[in-house]
């Protein structure tokens, strides 16, 4: 049984996403006791201040899904230097009405992969901007901003070329997701 819940966040909706896929590949780096579930964005409405009232059916699973975790991961790719407005659309979903975020004090961690030269590196930088503002505690260090040749070897597993590094971010993920996670339930009780 799984003592921390991770929402998986990814960014992309194309089927073959390199971020979905990265997604799932270090997913298998953690150890026992995490489980990663992604999390469906693509069906969600536009967001609209007039719902918050009425939410859609989608937006109510997504923030039922999001109340659940005790962690969050979020894996993005860069669209024109900035986060796809379909991770965005879910962060606003999920923060509103104002007051009701269901994003607060859940650890994060923010990845990406991309094809191009930079990786992620913008993209990220407005989204832990986005979490801040949110209240999510973001693992700072270490960043990852990958080119995705070459991470994936033929069983879709992170490649011996980029493992022992991701390796390291999946352990100091886990000691935050631990660290924030324990406390919250610590003054919960």
């Amino acid at each position: 049984m799984s003592r921390y819940r991770i929402a998986v966040v990814v960014g992309s909706l194309r089927r073959d996403s390199f971020n979905r896929r990265f997604a799932q590949a270090l997913a298998r780096l953690a150890p026992p006791g995490f489980s990663f579930e992604q999390v469906e964005i693509g069906d969600l409405p536009l967001y609209n201040q007039d719902d918050d009232d009425d939410p859609a059916d989608q937006v109510k699973r997504l923030k039922a899904e999001i109340t659940a975790a005790d962690g969050l991961l979020f894996v993005t790719p860069e669209y024109n230097r900035s986060v796809p407005g379909v991770l965005k659309n879910a962060l606003d979903h999920a923060s509103r009405p104002y007051g009701k975020s269901v994003w607060k004090d859940k650890p994060a961690g923010v990845v990406g992969v991309s094809i191009g030269a930079i990786g992620t590196a913008v993209a990220q930088q407005h989204l832990r901007n986005s979490l801040a503002y949110l209240d999510v505690p973001t693992l700072g260090q270490p960043e990852v901003f990958l080119k995705a040749d070459g991470l994936f070897d033929g069983d879709g597993d992170i490649s011996q070329g980029s493992r022992e590094f991701l390796q390291g971010w999946m352990d100091h993920f886990v000691a935050w997701v631990e660290l924030h996670a324990g406390r919250a339930r610590r003054e919960s009780r």
